[in-house]
């Protein structure tokens, strides 16, 4: 999760997508009404292509818990005059 957080950090789209697995699915949260879902590598890539390249937002976790084998964390992405809290959910490799 270290690694994760700091690519998103650091807007290392390549090294994010190395950590994500080819059944993750991630949801969008905008627009309110037409969220999206998409799910594998290659269409997550295309979604987070433009957070990615938007290297004045930030993501930062808020708070982090490793529950059995999952991690669970909430976190907070500001851009602009904006921002949006969620909360990501993975299996934790350190807790197998």
């Amino acid at each position: 999760m270290r690694e994760f957080n700091a690519a998103w950090a650091e807007h290392d789209l390549a090294a994010a997508l190395a950590l994500t697995s080819d059944d993750c699915v991630f949801e969008s949260t905008s627009p309110a009404l037409r969220r999206r879902r998409y799910v594998g590598r290659a269409a997550i890539g295309a979604a987070w292509k433009p957070i990615f390249d938007d290297v004045t937002s930030r993501f930062t976790v808020e708070d982090s818990l490793t529950a059995g084998d999952h991690v669970v964390q909430r976190w907070r992405y500001d851009w602009g005059d904006g921002h949006v809290r969620g909360i990501d959910a993975s299996p934790s490799e350190t807790a197998r």
